[in-house]
């Protein structure tokens, strides 16, 4: 049977696979987006459901049809963090505008929609089992529905998810696309989706706990009785039972007596910063599949929305150019370090000084640090700073842990330092080895500082 001819190939149809394709077909290219699952079950991931930051969310979608058909909660104001020691909960406000809880499978169904109604071919039960490659990437072999087909295109658009087939499948040597990747460097998550009797009282709040294994617990609703609960571990840290751990909690949740389980799933994700390089001729990767997700909160809707335009962006001037190379598809790795790229790697600093530390003594920090400051240090920005008299309040709070503290002081600099290096990521792909060794050796500091294995 003859290959199908695309000017892109899309592999994935989760928000990355879904914005890149819808991008590309707007602008009149030939595209094929293949999905794994059947059409009914198109649109169903694990995930915690929260997002906030669709502001950001590239215009090539119809966002307006996307909210009133999946947003469930819109009323998100806070994050509250639970001590697991005491009954105590910390209250951080969001800024710049309320978050809101989607409902995940139908959110999926409209993204794969609107890549539809943008001109793409949907191809569901189609699951990818090679890459054809001659130097540069020219397309796929699938299976789909028992049959064996063969997709040929200009770029490949590996949205795949974490620890993406496609990547093991692809000859990288003498690229610049990132291989320093290993499961270590994941999280392994599992979510229910469970009804509850009566109205919870914290429908305004997406609710963490911590876990074991630098893990967290979250109870996200969806509505007022429909709650998204779940919780992960690092999968540098030693195995959980993680339907066992969570029906732990749930049991010693009053407003969950009686809760029906509505549905359940598991999945991987990155907790790492995102690739260094996420391009090679003819092969771009985005969303789980170039690490593009928070390596703190496991967050990773807006990037991986922003990641599948960019890529598609870029793809379509190389395809246009007749140059689908590295350095012609460039800039779009260029476009993610600078934006959400360096504030995920300076996050992912937190997450290689926490694994230090166990679960309980790190519990005693958050507990006495300043809630707006740890927000700003763990999910928005990457870093944080303090007046002289929260400093003082701080200090006395903390009194017992000050070397810690001062350890911690001196990461947050790390982190600022790291951004900057990030702001200066090279143009071209030639500039590329400088870069990194700059990026590695602020790194060894921060091995060094905080006495951690090498992540990476």
């Amino acid at each position: 049977m003859p290959a199908e001819t695309y000017d892109m190939v899309v592999v994935g149809g989760g928000t990355a696979g879904c914005f890149a394709a819808a991008t590309a077909a707007g602008e009149g290219l030939d595209v094929a987006l293949l999905e794994r699952k059947t059409e009914d079950e198109g649109g169903r991931i694990a995930c915690g459901d929260a997002i906030k930051g669709t502001s950001t969310f590239p215009d090539v979608i119809d966002l307006d049809y996307l909210r009133e058909e999946s947003f469930t909660n819109e009323g998100i104001t806070l994050a509250r963090f639970e001590n697991p020691k005491t009954d105590e909960n910390l209250d951080i406000g969001f800024r710049g505008g309320n978050g809101a809880i989607v409902d995940r499978k139908r959110y999926g169904e409209v993204l794969l929609e609107e890549a539809e109604r943008a001109g793409a071919d949907v191809h569901y039960e189609t699951v990818v089992q090679d890459v054809v490659q001659n130097g540069a990437v020219k397309g796929v072999t699938a299976t789909q529905r028992g049959s064996v087909k063969e997709f040929e295109t200009d770029v490949l658009i590996d949205a795949a998810g974490s620890l993406s087939l496609l990547q093991d499948k692809t000859d990288f040597d003498d690229t610049t696309f990132d291989t320093n990747v290993n499961y270590q460097q994941f999280c392994s998550a599992y979510r229910e989706i469970v009804e509850v009797d009566e109205p919870v009282d914290w429908h305004n709040a997406i609710v963490f706990k911590p876990t074991a294994e630098l893990g967290y617990l979250w109870y996200f609703p969806r509505t007022p009785t429909e709650i998204n609960v779940g919780l992960g571990f690092q999968m540098n840290k030693e195995p959980m039972k993680l339907v066992e751990h969570l029906r732990k909690d749930l049991r010693n949740r009053d407003e969950f007596k009686n809760a029906t389980v509505k549905d359940k799933l598991g999945a991987a994700l990155p907790t790492r910063r995102p690739y260094d390089s996420a391009v090679a001729p003819g092969y771009m990767a985005v969303g789980d599949a170039a690490g593009h997700v928070n390596p703190c909160t496991g967050g990773g809707i807006p990037g991986a929305a922003k990641a599948g335009t960019w890529a598609a962006e870029a793809a379509i001037e190389a395809i246009s150019d007749g140059d689908t190379s590295e350095g012609a598809l460039w800039e779009y790795n260029r476009r993610v370090q600078t934006d959400f790229g360096k504030r995920f790697a300076a996050m992912d600093l937190y997450n290689i000084w926490g694994g230090t530390y166990d679960t309980d003594y790190l519990v005693d920090i958050i507990s006495a640090m300043p809630g707006q400051q740890l927000a700003d240090a763990l999910a928005l920005e990457g870093t944080a700073s303090m007046s002289w008299p929260l400093k003082i309040k701080t200090a006395i709070k903390t009194f017992g842990h000050w070397s810690t503290l001062f350890e911690l002081k001196k990461l947050n600099e790390y982190a600022t330092d790291l951004k900057d290096v990030y702001d200066d990521y090279p143009t071209t792909p030639d500039e590329f080895d400088d870069w990194q060794s700059r990026r590695d050796g602020l790194m060894d500091d921060v091995y060094e500082l905080t006495d951690a294995e090498p992540k990476y």
